[in-house]
């Protein structure tokens, strides 16, 4: 897999680990496979269909709307699972944009409908040669969208841990805290990490204002406090439960 650098504000770089084009392909079956029993229940339900209407027109109006979904598959999938279809779930892998924000509907509709020029026109050897001889493993509907595929696999470092040295005397201030999922904690804890390192104030200060807008709080206390408090306070009451 290739790298995705990206610069935050005071040029730190963050690396995205690229898929490449044979995860890429896995996934795609698996999402073929999908599609594949979706069609054979519709065929079942065709064949109840049948016993109820004895038109011949109806029973395929009726059939191709219940198909209909399936030929939206992959863009209402991205949309509604932030970037992601089944198959790219089970490979731990996502769509995002080039500077590793999350894809907007705009992005995924472009990508979408470059699927007939990547995948289906051609027999994906379009889809297959612009990821082979891009840089940034990127397919036709990935350059135009300005998207790219990075993995979601977790590489276990000691900046990724979420865990916080707890004294037996301390006491929270955010018991909402726990409506955060590890995940979340984690990115809280490597961005202020990496803001911390860099003297990025704007990224540190962009970090507790989401954190605060996500847990409703308006507290006093400044941006690296806040945020070391509610990971704290995380550890805390995730430790005790």
């Amino acid at each position: 897999m290739s790298n995705l650098q990206i610069n935050t504000t005071q040029n730190v770089p963050l690396d995205y680990k690229i898929v490449g084009v044979g995860e890429r392909i896995i996934a795609f079956l698996i999402d073929g496979f999908v599609l594949y029993l979706y069609a054979v229940l519709v065929q079942f339900i065709g064949k109840g269909i049948g016993y109820v209407f004895e038109d011949n027109w109806t029973q395929i109006g009726l059939v191709s709307l219940i198909f209909l979904p399936a030929m939206f598959y992959s863009l209402v999938m991205h949309s509604l699972f932030n970037g992601r279809t089944i198959g790219k779930m089970l490979l731990k892998m996502r769509v995002v944009r080039l500077d590793g924000t999350p894809v907007h509907w705009s992005n995924l509709l472009v990508r979408w409908m470059l699927r007939l020029v990547d995948i289906w026109l051609f027999f994906g050897s379009v889809g297959l040669l612009t990821i082979l001889f891009s840089d940034k493993k990127q397919r036709l509907g990935d350059a135009a969208a300005g998207t790219v595929v990075i993995s979601t696999k977790n590489h276990t470092k000691v900046s990724h841990t979420i865990l916080e040295e707890i004294e037996e005397t301390y006491v929270p201030q955010f018991a909402n805290v726990i409506v955060l999922s590890d995940k979340d904690v984690r990115l809280i804890k490597e961005t202020l990490y990496i803001a911390k390192k860099s003297g990025d104030h704007k990224t540190l200060n962009i970090l507790r204002n989401k954190v605060e807008s996500i847990l409703n709080t308006n507290s006093d206390l400044y941006d690296i406090p806040y945020i070391d408090t509610v990971l704290k306070d995380y550890n805390y009451f995730t430790q005790k439960l």
